[in-house]
């Protein structure tokens, strides 16, 4: 993190293990410690002063370094009101889903004044991904990046960078977040909107009050640089991109891509990207803004503005005289327009896997389960003796296939393990929409969605192909689903109504992009396919917080293999009690 992102305190708990800490031993894996206090500090940002969650007195959180093949153990001790999990976003979490961190599907939260250690092993993933809450809107504040290193002596598929830098964008709001979606869920109404969005936690000098919060990345003439970009933001996909200068796309997911060259990124919540900044050959005489503003389709919650920072080529040995400096020219970027479709259609179409010896493809080419989904917003009743401000004096609802998923009060994970489901989730989750109809089209008369806690459960070692449709219900708008304890590759997509007789012809399964999360399109439709080899209960969700607090997810439970290393590890002792 750049100095200006971290929060003075005089009491400040640095218990985490630093990357300069970590010891420099042999090639063989090691175990990370780490340890994360979770308790309120007050920052101020757009003048506002607030008091919010943090790690350690950090905004945004450390940085968690390990390496291909390290176990890392973290203990979280809440010190705040609300409770708390920790979810480490894209790791796989092998056998070990009681660490994956969603309220209510893989544990029960952290309470006030309790603590819980998450022990995990990094198996087969290196490169860039973050961690961050997973219970109401908490992850707002607390996040931060999480770095996997190549084994030692396995080189980066590129050339080694000069430097690396992580870039994390997030938002920003002047009031309590909990508060926000409290009162959206009470009201039916859509939520308030952030403030501002932030780079590394801050606003930058388009806001007001800003110009001092402002990130600022030094570089050095004829460097390449890999920043590690990671979109935390509550709501919001966001393009982002450096003035007069072309990025490099080389890692999405923690998946090396086949290179290829774009002056805008295109990154969604929930996903992380990472490209190579080339500095210009000689000191200029510019300073360049970097920024990021909001792609936004549908009736989603978003801020339309912009967060800015400053590339800064550092000066050569003398110095600059202070009248040059201060008359150094700043170049903007040009940024697509708010609901840039095509844009995004493009820039999804140019990441592909690398799919060479060391790195493969391994794609499912044979298919056990097929399933469709529709994805996208729809309505519920307003209770009696209430008024709601939802379309039509309704109330706002999310849903797949029809299904609002209502959290459980016990884990379903727990209850999995046990083969205690009565009473807690039904496992007649619908292959398909239950109702179907011209999905991209003129809406239905009836809105309304079906509330329930269903699963969809898998044989070890499934093959599933699933295809994710929007629909126009409350208008198109793209959704970026993520799949937790799962990779996935893919194969296809394309606008309007999939069509299961033609579009599978044009599946690619050469060289598909491996992923975590991937963006529904607008008025369009996504084609995964992925392996059940992690026995447990994994949960999939919009990463709009807004929709997964509607109801937008749904669950997959995988039973375990025949073989003692298929099956899901025993809970730990230490496993929070609801």
């Amino acid at each position: 993190m750049d100095a200006a992102s971290t929060i003075p305190m005089a009491t400040l708990l640095l218990a985490l293990c630093t990357l300069s800490a970590l010891p420099e031993i042999s090639s063989a894996s090691i175990t990370r410690h780490y340890k994360f206090d979770i308790k309120m500090q007050n920052v101020t940002r757009l003048c506002h002063t607030r008091s919010i969650a943090t790690v350690n007195g950090r905004f945004p959180g450390p940085k968690i370094v390990a390496r291909e093949g390290d176990r890392v153990i973290v203990r979280v001790v809440n010190h705040v009101k609300n409770n708390v999990t920790i979810h480490w976003h894209g790791v796989r979490q092998l056998r070990t889903g009681w660490a994956d961190g969603p309220a209510y599907m893989t544990q029960c939260p952290i309470q006030t004044g309790q603590s819980y250690v998450y022990n995990f092993t990094i198996l087969a993933q290196r490169g860039t991904l973050f961690w961050h809450a997973h219970i109401s809107w908490m992850r707002v504040t607390l996040y931060g990046p999480i770095v996997i290193l190549p084994k030692r002596g396995v080189p980066y598929p590129f050339a080694k960078p000069y430097k690396e830098i992580p870039i994390i964008f997030g938002e920003w709001f002047n009031v309590d977040t909990e508060a926000v979606i409290a009162q959206a869920l009470r009201t039916g109404a859509g939520p308030n909107v952030s403030d501002a969005y932030t780079i590394n936690g801050l606003p930058g000098p388009l806001y007001n009050c800003s110009k001092a919060d402002t990130f600022k990345l030094k570089v050095k003439p004829g460097k390449t640089y890999l920043l590690r970009m990671i979109n935390a933001a509550l709501n919001d996909e966001l393009f982002f991109s450096i003035a007069d200068h072309n990025l490099t796309v080389v890692e999405v997911d923690a998946i090396y891509t086949k290179p290829f060259n774009s002056d805008i990124v295109l990154i969604t919540p929930g996903q992380t990207t990472n490209v190579l900044l080339q500095t210009k050959p000689s000191l200029p005489s510019a300073t360049f803004l970097m920024a990021a503003r909001p792609y936004a389709t549908g009736l989603g919650t978003f801020d339309n503005t912009t967060t800015a920072g400053l590339l800064e080529y550092l000066p050569p040995t003398f110095s600059l005289p202070s009248t040059l400096a201060e008359n150094l020219a700043l170049l903007k970027p040009t940024l697509p327009s708010l609901n840039d479709t095509a844009f995004a259609a493009s820039f999804s179409s140019k990441v592909r896997s690398l799919a060479n010896a060391q790195f493969p493809a391994n794609v499912p080419q044979t298919v056990d389960r097929r399933f469709y989904f529709t994805v996208g917003l729809g309505t519920s009743p307003c209770p009696r003796n209430q008024t709601c401000q939802g379309p039509n004096g309704t109330k706002f609802a999310a849903s797949v296939n029809n299904i609002s998923f209502a959290l459980p009060s016990t884990p379903l994970l727990e209850s999995h393990f046990l083969g205690q489901s009565k009473g807690v989730y039904t496992t007649d989750f619908p292959n398909n929409p239950p109702f179907p109809f011209n999905y991209t089209g003129t809406p239905p008369n009836n809105t309304l969605v079906t509330n329930g806690t269903k699963v969809v459960v898998l044989p070890f070692n499934t093959s599933v192909e699933l295809v994710m449709q929007d629909t126009s219900i409350q208008g198109a708008e793209s959704h970026p689903l993520h799949l937790h304890g799962y990779n996935f590759f893919v194969v296809g997509r394309g606008s309007g109504n999939y069509d299961a007789s033609k579009d599978p012809a044009k599946f690619n399964l050469a060289d598909p992009i491996e992923m975590n999360t991937v963006g529904v399109p607008a008025g369009g439709w996504v084609a995964i396919r992925f392996r059940a080899d992690n026995p447990g209960v994994w949960f999939m969700h919009c990463h709009l917080d807004v929709h997964t607090s509607w109801g937008l997810g749904m669950a997959w439970a995988v039973n375990d293999g025949l073989l003692p290393s298929q099956k899901l590890l025993p809970p730990p002792s230490d496993l929070p009690k609801c």
